[in-house]
């Protein structure tokens, strides 16, 4: 695994374009954000601009680092032969898909921390109060992404493809998991509904921990919900899941 890693880490470093959409959309997005919340009411909903583009952040490095890196990552893989001849040695499948998924993995991980770190400082944000629901939250996302990521490429039969196949979870958890829009500025029925999309556990558990407003009824909630679609997702990768390539 180690060194499947190793070797993905190389090509990550060498493919340009897996570098910009990775490393700098996420940097740039949270600055889209302001420009949506400034005509908000935070104050009544008890939030600030730093609780949300703080999360917001981290959000965009879930999906742009980790899921929609890897969907392009799994399938290129695939289309290959890689998978299927790594399928020949000694490594599990799930251990293929791991260690195929650590260079992104890790890269969303320290990009979330820099990214709160520096929203933190420039947005005049104090230390989080219950800072285990962050951890809980990142730690969850990012599973939660390369299972995501892996049910994605199931039915991306290209890379080009796998560009488009990766926009719907984008779009829906920029528009409706509390990213752009916070779930407490929204109408009671539509904020229900969201509570129930994939990214929205995570950025409720990471935006409860900087405003230390969620309740531990609804820490379990979201935490809840965020294992369901991970283990939907993971179920559905183990049944569904392409080792060769499609024709």
């Amino acid at each position: 695994m180690r060194a499947l890693a190793q070797a993905e880490l190389t090509l990550f470093l060498r493919n340009r374009g897996m570098l910009v959409s990775a490393l700098f959309v996420p940097l740039v997005m949270p600055f889209s954000v302001r420009s949506v919340v400034d005509g908000m009411d935070l104050k009544e909903a008890g939030l600030s601009i730093g609780t949300v583009i703080l999360p917001a952040a981290i959000g965009f490095s879930l999906l742009f680092a980790v899921y929609g890196a890897l969907v392009g990552v799994f399938v290129a893989r695939r289309e290959e032969l890689v998978l299927k001849r790594l399928r020949t040695g000694e490594l599990r499948d799930i251990e293929i898909l791991t260690g195929a998924a650590l260079p992104a993995a890790t890269t969303g991980l320290v990009q979330s921390l820099l990214l709160a770190s520096g929203c933190a400082v420039l947005l005049d944000v104090d230390a989080p109060p219950a800072p285990h629901l962050a951890v809980i939250g990142l730690l969850l996302g990012l599973v939660m992404c390369v299972a995501l990521a892996a049910l994605t490429a199931s039915f991306s039969r290209t890379t080009e493809s796998a560009q488009v196949t990766s926009l719907p979870l984008m779009l829906v958890s920029f528009l409706g998991s509390g990213i752009t829009v916070p779930l407490e500025v929204l109408p009671d029925r539509v904020a229900t509904f969201c509570e129930l999309l994939p990214l929205t556990p995570v950025i409720t558990l990471v935006r409860g921990a900087w405003t230390g407003d969620l309740s531990a009824y609804e820490a379990l909630g979201a935490v809840l919900t965020g294992l369901a679609w991970t283990v939907l997702s993971v179920f559905a990768v183990r049944r569904w899941f392409r080792w060769e390539p499609r024709r």
